[in-house]
């Protein structure tokens, strides 16, 4: 779960207690943990676009001035 939310394998690694990377690696790999469903979101302003990183919504991209974010439900 914690590879799931930070994404920083050598962290795992760490509060596992793994001398091998390759033990945490077995691990990380055996659960999918990831949906292919979304939330979606817009942000117009910084302070919108700040709200929703905040939120640990990931930034994809911009069109016709507006921001376009998503997050995994």
């Amino acid at each position: 779960m914690e590879y799931a939310i930070t994404k920083d394998i050598q962290h795992v690694m760490r509060i596992m207690g793994h001398k091998n990377i390759q033990n945490t690696l077995l691990y990380t790999q055996l659960i999918n943990f990831e949906s292919d469903e979304f939330h979606s979101a817009t942000a117009k302003t910084v302070l919108e676009a700040q709200k929703l990183v905040e939120a640990e919504f990931d930034y994809i991209c911009e069109f016709n001035d507006v921001k376009i974010f998503r997050k995994r439900k």
